[in-house]
């Protein structure tokens, strides 16, 4: 799946048009993710145990608070971002640049926003990690339901969306998601300052050129249902991924590009690309320039 090819969804969820959240897009690379669009582009279906996803955002964007059932991890590949925790976001806050990591705990509500673009000044990329082939649904702070029935949009009991505002109708035989009660709020853990700064690993730390991020014994070691690796190498060595597996690799390129040669062919691989490597024979992979890989797989 190449960066430039990633198809995006507008209106993945229902505060896409709570305003400072239009124009954020959504990335379902691998697994169904979470998105409330049916009609979102899912680009590999295939099982891996855990769901690969992004989001694309410009500086001031927002992605508004939920939680997660299941683990979710993001890789800042480009842009600066702020994760705020808490209902309201007010329980902890941190600042990310490109290259960290940052596991946020399930039943934990969290959002994240932009805080300055790429570079080349195109809006900021995260790389995501949920847990499990099926990551269940959303759960969404109360006053995000408010804000979306402000704008038009409706969040069924099936985990589905509907926008009024461009002419859908609700169905007769699904009725609305009720709105996250005071109770059901309460109920979720709250992270203090200190407990953040234990869910990141910045990439300014990892000495390592070979670094298991998450995993027994790495930095993040509690159950997520896949590990993380972070991989740097030279221009011109070869990348080592371990034995041969019964269970698919995926990689993705954070810095740099990689030189990939299979028994069926050979390509390029550049930064924000991910591919997943069948389960069987690991290929021969070469850094065509320095690189940063991240490398993801099922537990």
């Amino acid at each position: 799946m190449r960066y430039a090819d990633l198809v995006p969804c507008y209106n993945a969820f229902v505060d896409c048009r709570t305003p400072g959240s239009e124009a954020k897009e959504n990335f379902t690379i691998i697994g169904p993710g979470v998105s409330e669009n049916p009609a979102q582009h899912v680009h590999i279906a295939e099982p891996h145990g855990y769901n690969i996803g992004g989001a694309r955002q410009p500086p001031g964007c927002v992605n508004s608070q939920h939680s997660h059932d299941t683990a979710e991890v993001f890789v800042v590949h480009s842009g600066h971002w702020r994760f705020d925790l808490g209902e309201h976001g007010d329980d902890a806050q941190v600042a990310l640049a490109p290259g960290d990591v940052i596991s946020i705990p399930t039943q934990v509500f969290r959002g994240f926003t932009a805080t300055a673009p790429a570079d080349d000044g195109s809006p900021g990329f995260l790389w995501a990690v949920l847990g499990q082939d099926d990551p269940g649904r959303v759960m969404w702070a109360p006053h995000v339901f408010d804000l979306a029935d402000k704008y038009g949009l409706v969040l069924l009991e099936n985990g589905s969306l509907v926008d009024t505002v461009a002419g859908e109708t609700m169905p007769a035989d699904i009725n609305p998601l009720p709105p996250t009660t005071r109770e059901q709020a309460a109920s979720l853990q709250r992270l203090t300052d200190s407990d953040a700064a234990s869910i990141i690993v910045r990439a300014a730390d990892v000495e390592a050129d070979n670094k298991l991020l998450i995993g027994k014994g790495a930095p993040l070691d509690w159950p997520h249902g896949f590990t993380l690796e972070r991989i740097a190498c030279n221009q011109g060595e070869p990348m080592t991924l371990g034995p041969d597996a019964d269970k698919p690799m995926v990689l993705f390129v954070h810095r740099g590009s990689l030189e990939i040669d299979a028994t069926d062919g050979s390509l390029t691989l550049n930064e924000g690309d991910t591919i997943s490597l069948l389960p069987g024979p690991r290929p021969a992979i070469i850094a065509g320039s320095d690189a940063t890989v991240f490398a993801v797989e099922a537990q």
